[in-house]
């Protein structure tokens, strides 16, 4: 995995609305790039309801959240309707970002990661869970209140 300190690798990929969505788009916002398994799964449908359950607070910190997996835009679109989900999902199927942030795992799929990075693009914080899907949502709450001095 990639470690705080570093430059978050730049992106670009296509979001369940069909939407292209570039890292570099969202410079001058904090970030939650969270990477999961797999579309419509128990832990990965936690800890994507957890995220959605908690987007006002979230918002209030001025965070952005991201989810990638590397299933393809339908199954991305399938997943966010049914579970109302609020924030944009990342289809990676080609694997070219897992790749990059260096979360591949088992079968072809992301491992259970988050990386939260700053305004100007530089990781702040990395967490892996594989056990407690929703805690990456508290987890993401109390770094970034303490980073931001809330």
């Amino acid at each position: 995995m990639l470690t705080e300190g570093k430059s978050a690798p730049e992106f670009s990929g296509v979001d369940q609305k069909g939407t292209t969505i570039r890292l570099g788009d969202l410079r001058g916002k904090w970030v939650a790039l969270y990477f999961y398994p797999k579309d419509d799964t128990p832990g990965c449908t936690a800890e994507a309801c957890s995220f959605r359950d908690n987007m006002a607070s979230l918002t209030a910190l001025g965070l952005e959240v991201v989810g990638v997996s590397t299933q393809d835009v339908r199954s991305h679109e399938k997943f966010s309707k049914k579970y109302d989900l609020s924030f944009r999902l990342v289809a990676d199927p080609d694997k070219k970002i897992t790749e990059a942030y260096d979360v591949s795992g088992m079968f072809g799929m992301a491992k259970r990661v988050t990386y939260l990075i700053d305004p100007e693009g530089t990781i702040r914080d990395v967490y892996q869970s594989g056990t407690r899907p929703s805690s990456h949502v508290t987890h993401v709450q109390e770094v970034v209140a303490k980073l931001r001095g809330k």
